[in-house]
């Protein structure tokens, strides 16, 4: 067995690693602005106190451009009432949470509350978020 003196060095680049991870992060990073969140906006007016959301409410959501959501599905003010009115004769006793943006008119929000009255609501609350 003949052994020679000469080892082979073994180097481990590191700086080309560093720059394909800092490509991949800026990569995920502007690809995931892109990411559009399902839902309905709705900026919320604040309140110092507010209660926790409670499962079987009925959620009447109104935007900022007066457009009606029941239960995250959208609707027409006309088709409010009558649906509402299904979803109601279930149960009486059920919530009817109103969540208005917080740039929208009130006549606007009483206009829906007289609906949902009409309906056969009969609780009533008003969505808001914690802060003053």
């Amino acid at each position: 067995m003949f052994e020679t003196g000469h080892k082979r060095i073994v180097l481990f680049n590191t700086i080309s690693l560093t720059d394909i991870v800092l490509l991949l992060l800026i990569f995920f990073l502007l690809s995931s602005a892109f990411v559009v969140q399902p839902g309905i906006k709705v900026r919320l007016p604040k309140a110092a106190s507010t209660q926790a959301e409670e499962r079987g409410n009925v959620y009447i959501t109104i935007t900022s451009e007066e457009r009606l959501f029941l239960n995250d599905e959208e609707v027409s003010q006309g088709e409010l009432g009558g649906r509402l009115r299904v979803m109601l004769a279930q149960d009486k006793e059920r919530n009817v949470v109103i969540r208005a943006d917080k740039d929208l008119t009130l006549e606007k929000t009483i206009t829906i509350v007289d609906i949902a009255k009409l309906a056969g609501a009969e609780k009533f609350v008003i969505a808001t978020q914690p802060g003053l």
